[in-house]
């Protein structure tokens, strides 16, 4: 058994049975490449590597070879490997990822050139219908070429997926592994958020003692983070609104607004025009009740300290007023479990929501949960599992 068997699937299953092929072009950013395929592996995917010439100049084949567990294609033969992989047949690839792709590379496959084995990849994975990746990596100067800027366009055209570079200085460099790696989920795996609007609020507010102290809580935004990666990965348009005091924090393709306090969370919605979500998940951590200010700085040293609090507003009720037909799910988290239907289903009745998420005390801070899902007729769904996957199971129900 080769060793790239010993880390297929340890991170998750959701590239499990799919098989991917990757190309490699003559950037110097092909020594990403080893770390980019042992990552999808780890995910549980079947990594075909496919390198032209040049990339052979840069990185060894074996290297690929020892990453992957399969012997890199560096010519065509009579086996028509790139029909056999790529071509109308019965068990072709899942998926054709170009990483990283040079300006030649991308202008030659805009134009229908197949000169190089992976360029007469792309041309038969185009022609089966096979969804392609291509990761740009070059030059700036070649990257803002006005030719190559129209050839992305004419592949976008067609239904290539290009993932953006990172603009550093004079280089438009790889993007980074774990951007590519969740793009191939989201191409490969279940789509059944494509096409839909999602909002997710997640995290702690924060509201202010004085100008220094404050008064949150212990949301750590792990729920919110995973609910949008999760959606993300369903082929969703999704925007995340995270509390900033949140002690995590989402990848950059995440759409990501911030917020301190209820006050600002409230402003969002002022401002934001809600009624096109589908979906709104509110995970957030929202005070319940919010200090009188006092200015400057309180005094050190008191014997005795009063602060005078008063109940926030009500949050989902000013969702539901600027969304009147966007699906709603809260959350709702108790000390113990014998409360959270009661209180689930007061919350539904009263504020017109469409579920309510129960979840106790103990899953704050933890990378597990418990948790109880319940809608307008009182059924209830309920799982004990990883944040991970309790997320998936989520937008499986409210879906």
């Amino acid at each position: 058994m080769h060793p790239a068997e010993d880390i297929r699937g340890i991170k998750s299953k959701k590239l499990s049975n799919k098989k991917i092929v990757l190309g490699v072009t003559g950037s110097i950013a092909a020594v990403e490449t080893i770390k980019l395929a042992r990552e999808l592996i780890r995910h549980g995917a079947e990594v075909i590597p496919v390198m032209t010439k040049n990339a052979a100049k840069i990185i060894h084949q074996d290297a690929l070879w020892f990453a992957t567990g399969e012997k890199p294609i560096l010519e065509l033969t009579g086996a028509t490997e790139h029909v056999s992989y790529c071509g109308q047949v019965k068990d072709h690839a899942d998926l054709l990822l170009i990483s990283p792709c040079t300006a030649n590379t991308i202008s030659k496959i805009a134009h229908g050139i197949d000169d190089t084995t992976v360029t007469t990849f792309a041309t038969t994975a185009i022609g089966t219908g096979i969804p392609m990746i291509i990761v740009p990596a070059m030059h700036l100067s070649m990257y803002k070429h006005e030719i190559v800027q129209q050839n992305i366009e004419k592949c976008k055209k067609i239904g290539i997926t290009f993932i953006q570079p990172n603009i550093e200085k004079n280089k438009a460099k790889h993007s980074e592994i774990d951007d590519i790696v969740s793009n191939v989920i989201r191409q490969t795996g279940n789509k059944q958020y494509s096409g839909k609007k999602i909002l997710i609020i997640g995290g702690p507010t924060s509201e202010s003692i004085d100008d220094i102290r404050v008064i949150t809580n212990r949301s750590s935004g792990k729920t919110a983070v995973t609910l949008a990666l999760n959606a993300f990965y369903q082929d969703a348009d999704v925007d995340l609104w995270l509390g900033k005091n949140a002690n995590i924090k989402p990848p950059q393709y995440i759409k990501t607004n911030y917020f301190r306090t209820l006050n600002e969370l409230i402003k969002k919605t002022q401002v934001t025009d809600l009624k096109r979500y589908e979906y709104i998940v509110i995970c957030a951590a929202i005070s319940d009740y919010i200090p009188k200010k006092q200015k400057g700085k309180i005094p050190s040293g008191k014997n005795k300290l009063t602060i005078e609090l008063k109940p926030s507003q009500k949050f989902i009720p000013i969702l539901r007023k600027k969304a009147p037909k966007t699906k709603i799910i809260g959350f709702k988290v108790e000390e113990k479990k014998d409360k959270l239907k009661e209180k689930s289903m007061k919350i539904l009745k009263n504020y017109n929501a469409d579920f309510i998420i129960g979840n106790i005390i103990e899953g704050f801070e933890k990378d597990t949960n418990e948790i109880w899902i319940f809608n307008k007729k009182g059924k209830t769904f309920h799982k004990k599992d990883k944040k991970e996957n309790l997320a998936s199971y989520i937008l499986k129900i409210i879906k």
